[in-house]
């Protein structure tokens, strides 16, 4: 075969979705470890509230192994609607931690308002405003693995997509 032909079976790209996904599958465990580790350390429970990432991590993990396991529709089903769950948490923690930020300036400074206020939270180190986001990424990170997964479509034309 010449430099630009490509074997049949599929275009360059659809042989490498399967390495795509087990890439992402791998950035999604390793995120979760590294998440949940970083938020016991930081005892990151010292409220329910406080309790939402780290049970989610748990779940997310639980969720991955039984996935990586089955490779079935169920499991990735799953997977993907704790995906969103995570999108939520990392909104509401967003949220939180930029309220919880805020009121510590407005103690420091009454006279704080406006634009002053919100970049003040935002930069302050305590609660780190921004940090929720990780969960964000982390459910994106999922979503995308999950993104017009074959086993969902019952269609197995790119067969080199099978059983991821």
């Amino acid at each position: 075969m010449g430099e630009g032909e490509m074997e049949l079976g599929g275009s360059p790209s659809r042989q490498r979705l399967p390495s795509l996904r087990r890439l992402l599958l791998a950035l999604l465990f390793l995120g979760l470890v590294v998440t949940g580790t970083d938020l016991i350390l930081l005892e990151h429970f010292e409220d329910r509230w406080q309790l939402v990432p780290l049970i989610l991590i748990g779940v997310g993990l639980a969720v991955l192994g039984v996935h990586v396991l089955q490779r079935g529709p169920a499991s990735l089903r799953v997977l993907r609607i704790t995906m969103v769950l995570y999108l939520l948490a990392g909104l509401t923690g967003l949220v939180l931690h930029h309220r919880g930020s805020s009121e510590f300036q407005l103690e420091v400074n009454p006279g704080l308002g406006g634009f002053e206020l919100f970049w003040k939270a935002i930069k302050a180190k305590t609660p780190p405003a921004l940090a929720p986001a990780a969960m964000l990424h982390l459910g994106l990170l999922g979503l995308a693995y999950g993104y017009r997964h074959p086993v969902l479509s019952g269609s197995h034309r790119d067969t080199a997509d099978e059983g991821e």
